[in-house]
């Protein structure tokens, strides 16, 4: 049996072959086979509590009541966000909450909708 090419964008193990493609059936992305492979190295990947990859855009619910730092308020726990984008740091997703506003959250602390 010969040994699958990990995923370039993720780095699962869990690619498979259809035709002329690779597909990673974690991240949803496919490659050719005859493509150079790529350099990931400065690719980040967000994942949320689950282990579920995120990308700009995507919905994602709050696991856990959240103090909101300054301010009196609680992003409680079921809360749908949409992620606006993901940056670099301790706190990575950029988002905006109805009733409270633009804020960043920690992907520990959410799982994809």
């Amino acid at each position: 049996m010969t040994s699958l090419p990990k995923c370039p964008k993720c780095s699962s193990e869990f690619t498979y072959e259809d035709n002329d493609m690779y597909i990673c059936p974690e991240c949803a992305h496919e490659w050719s086979k005859n493509a150079p492979s790529e350099d990931t190295s400065d690719v980040r990947i967000v994942k949320d509590a689950n282990g579920n990859v995120l990308q700009d855009g995507d919905t994602v619910t709050v696991i856990k009541d959240l103090k909101v730092k300054g301010s009196s308020s609680v992003v409680k726990v079921g809360t749908k966000v949409k992620i606006l984008r993901l940056v670099d740091g301790d706190h990575d997703i950029d988002c905006k909450i109805d009733g409270i506003g633009a804020m960043k959250l920690k992907s520990e602390f959410v799982k994809k909708a």
